[in-house]
């Protein structure tokens, strides 16, 4: 079975005035069933003996991290939790000092995985493409002024802005809105800073 792969065109990154371009996989859904009895086929093994080496693979996987663990399966990849600050709570100031955080706020907001170079060759290998498609980025219709001036009237009606408003504003992709929206924070001609980092950032009319 062959993989496609798809061009798809992204934003300027180095202001030579040319798009981007980059290649991906056209994905298709493989489901939890469909794959346990791939591995049954294969392996010449009962559907429920590997789902219960597989269950138990991720239960422990779980409690490892939990504990602090970052684990390392040979031909798979190492994983390890994440921590974030809860949603409902507000984002240190490292510079402040001491902080009064205590554990209660924190909590594991993702995994981390970094694939084994094992499976990246073996992948590889066993890949064959062809072309699926071409992805182009979606323009907006309005000029960079007229966006400036959107985003302007936003805010003067509301006290932030985050990427998917500007999205809705300009027409213009999360990707690439999202990229304009840090130029214009860097900009102090443009009149838009930004606070927060990462997932937190917002954006603000400057003073």
């Amino acid at each position: 079975m062959y993989a496609k792969y798809i061009k798809k065109e992204i934003p300027d990154l180095n202001g030579t005035g040319r798009t981007q371009a980059y290649y991906k996989m056209q994905l298709t859904s493989m489901s939890y069933d469909q794959f346990v009895s791939l591995c049954s086929r294969e392996g010449h093994m009962e559907e429920s003996t590997i789902l219960a080496v597989m269950s138990l693979v991720s239960e422990k996987l779980a409690l490892s991290m939990a504990e602090g663990f970052s684990v390392k399966l040979d031909g798979i990849g190492t994983f390890n939790a994440k921590l974030g600050v809860r949603s409902d709570k507000l984002q240190d100031a490292f510079e402040e000092g001491e902080s009064t955080r205590n554990a209660h706020s924190i909590m594991v907001t993702g995994v981390a995985y970094r694939a084994d170079n094992d499976l990246i060759r073996t992948t590889s290998r066993k890949c064959t493409l062809e072309r699926g498609g071409v992805s182009r980025i979606r323009k907006s219709n309005l000029t960079l002024e007229q966006r400036i001036q959107k985003a302007r009237e936003f805010l003067e009606k509301n006290m932030f802005m985050r990427v998917p408003d500007y999205v809705r504003l300009t027409g213009l992709s999360r990707t690439t809105a999202s990229m304009e929206l840090r130029r214009l924070a860097l900009d102090p001609t443009s009149g838009i800073t930004s606070k927060g980092s990462r997932s937190q950032k917002f954006y603000v009319l400057r003073k």
